[in-house]
């Protein structure tokens, strides 16, 4: 009699340790869908923050570009200004030192044209003092924009990096530079450059 219950301890161990297998086996699928689902998640969060992230990268260097461009067309605007003031005052340096050789060509020539072919006068003192301003208006920098009436530095480094290299573009210009001088079509005095440029060469 005293031998019956140890078979019954046994199943009864036996029989916790089934469920206790089944109950893990159900805890770890449990956690293995929780992970798959968490990782999933995970995905659908990434891709939106990714593409958010990129439009902000892109819309701050959209702005960035924005800011600069109008800060160096301000600048352009700012020391045009600058220049047509200094001219004004008599203190502007190469196109006011540029303007009294062109009137002194254009007094050499006019006799000549007047006299209908007779003998050129000898030069009095007064014009041989003249002839070397006149030679200095043919040697001028042809490649300094800035000289050109309305041109500022900053738009002159602008028209520069689109090939615009001499005064003798801006006052003849070629069709395809023709197209590229548009760029500056909305500036003070656009229509008179190529006149200006005209008048230095």
């Amino acid at each position: 009699m005293a031998k019956n219950p140890k078979p019954s301890v046994d199943k009864i161990v036996k029989k916790v340790n089934k469920e206790i297998e089944k109950t893990a086996s159900q805890i770890e699928k449990l956690i293995n869908d929780a992970i798959k689902q968490f990782d999933t998640l995970q995905n659908q969060i990434q891709d939106p923050v990714k593409k958010l992230l990129r439009e902000i990268d892109d819309l701050r260097e959209r702005e960035i570009k924005r800011f600069n461009d109008e800060l160096e067309r301000r600048l352009g605007e700012f020391h045009e200004l600058q220049d047509t003031i200094l001219e004004r005052l008599g203190l502007a340096s190469k196109k006011a030192e540029a303007a009294p050789v062109k009137v002194a060509k254009v007094v050499k020539k006019a006799p000549a044209k007047a006299s209908g072919g007779a003998k050129k006068k000898p030069a009095s003192p007064k014009t041989a003092a003249k002839q070397p301003a006149a030679k200095a208006a043919k040697t001028i920098n042809k490649s300094d924009l800035t000289q050109v009436k309305g041109i500022g530095p900053a738009t002159a480094k602008k028209m520069q990096d689109l090939g615009i290299n001499s005064i003798d573009q801006i006052a003849n210009p070629s069709a395809a530079e023709k197209d590229k001088l548009q760029a500056f079509a909305k500036m003070k005095g656009f229509s008179d450059w190529s006149g200006e440029a005209k008048k230095l060469l």
